[in-house]
This record gives structure tokens, C-alpha cells and sequence, in this order.
């Protein structure tokens, strides 16, 4: 039987194992959390690789692909992890091509952690693919702790994400699987207004081609 491995700072990564396992009930699933250091979203790049390498060195003894269900990981080092483990790796990234695809007001919303939103990845995204596109950026610094603590607010998401709404984003994009927690609140906030983007379905795409 055939080992998925997935792996996330928190909670957010148990949303992802669970839609790979819906959509791969053949298939194991080994699902690994760092609940000592998490939240990475402040953290930098150095001090994320100290933490994720053994952890990815471990999966990689028995799994066949491993996921990397964190943004803050894939855009700060998937291409050093992937020339460092032995396993291939997916990762994920904020969806802002799809975004800038879909948006009908050219303004989209990114709501991802500071590191994420400071990555040279992320900005290598925002060049390519949003040229003349507004990107707006909530501060949503604090959304990944208060997710784990369970002490996230449907008044603390309106708030944050109100303004990018009001100047007309029309595309609401999740950089952070911690996030997918509180899809369906964000969806009821945003209503009508706007598209919610999250990345489960394109890994499960990825998932398919590689086994």
C-alpha cells in the first residue's frame, strides 16, 4: 500500500490529510503536526528548515510522496527540501494565478502570514502573474494562533478582511492552510462579493499524476 505523507506546522495541514484521504481511500495517509514551534508565519527561513528537515527525513522513511501543507514551508524552501529529500514533494503556494484569472474587478485579496507574504516566492507569483492585477494584502498576522486556539471570531475576520472588500476584491485567496479552518465563515462574510480560493483540489489533481 502506497504512503501519503503530509505535513503542516498545525492544524492546518489536517484539513489537506483529510480531503487526500476522501479522495484516496486506497492509499495511507501519515499526517505529522509541529505543535511545539508552530506558528511558522513569523519564524524565518532558518529556523523553519532547523525545525521541518528531520521531521521530512523521518516521513521520507516510509512514505512515497510527502505534501507540504504549509505555505510558509513551500515558499520559503521548497526548492532546498527538494533536492534534500529522497521522497518527491508537493507543496503549496498562495493561488494567485487562478486568482488573477478569475478576478473580474482586477483586485484580489491574499490572506497569508507574514513570512508567506514576504517570500521571494510570493513575489515572484505577484510579478508573474498579477502584472495588472491590485494585490491586497490583510493583515492576518495573527489569524494562524488564534486558529489553534480556537479563539478566531467571525468580528475578527470581518474586520480584517472588510477593507480589501470594500475597495472591491472580488477573489479571496487563502494563503495558509490554518485557514481552511474558517472557509465557511469567510465565505458567509464575503457572500456574493466574492470568490474564496484554497488549494485542496489542485494537490489532490498533483496527487493523481504522481501515483
Amino acid at each position: 500500500m502506497k504512503t501519503i505523507g503530509v505535513f503542516d506546522s498545525g492544524i492546518g495541514g489536517l484539513s489537506v490529510a483529510n480531503a487526500i484521504k476522501e479522495a484516496f481511500p486506497e492509499y495511507r495517509v501519515e499526517h505529522r503536526e509541529d505543535t511545539k514551534n508552530v506558528p511558522y508565519g513569523t519564524k524565518t527561513a532558518d529556523q523553519i528548515y532547523g525545525f521541518v528537515k528531520p521531521i521530512l527525513d523521518d516521513l521520507a522513511k516510509t512514505c512515497d510522496v510527502i505534501v507540504i501543507a504549509c505555505n510558509t514551508v513551500t515558499t520559503t524552501l521548497i526548492d532546498r527540501l527538494r533536492k534534500e529529500i529522497a521522497v518527491p514533494i508537493i507543496g503549496i503556494e498562495p493561488m494567485v494565478k487562478p486568482a488573477s484569472q478569475l478576478t473580474a474587478s482586477k483586485i484580489i485579496a491574499v490572506c497569508a502570514t507574514p513570512t508567506t507574504l514576504g517570500s521571494p516566492r510570493y513575489d515572484y507569483l505577484k510579478r508573474q502573474y498579477a502584472k495588472n492585477i491590485m494585490v491586497i494584502e490583510p493583515d492576518c498576522s495573527d489569524w494562524s494562533e488564534l486558529i489553534e486556539q480556537n479563539e478566531i471570531s467571525e468580528q475578527k475576520i470581518l474586520e480584517d478582511i472588510e477593507p480589501a472588500l470594500k475597495a472591491g476584491a472580488d477573489v479571496i485567496v487563502l494563503g495558509c492552510t490554518h485557514y481552511h479552518w474558517i472557509e465557511k465563515e469567510i465565505d458567509e462574510i464575503v457572500g456574493n462579493k466574492a470568490t474564496v480560493l484554497q488549494p485542496e483540489q489542485a494537490i489532490i489533481t498533483r496527487l493523481k499524476v504522481l501515483l
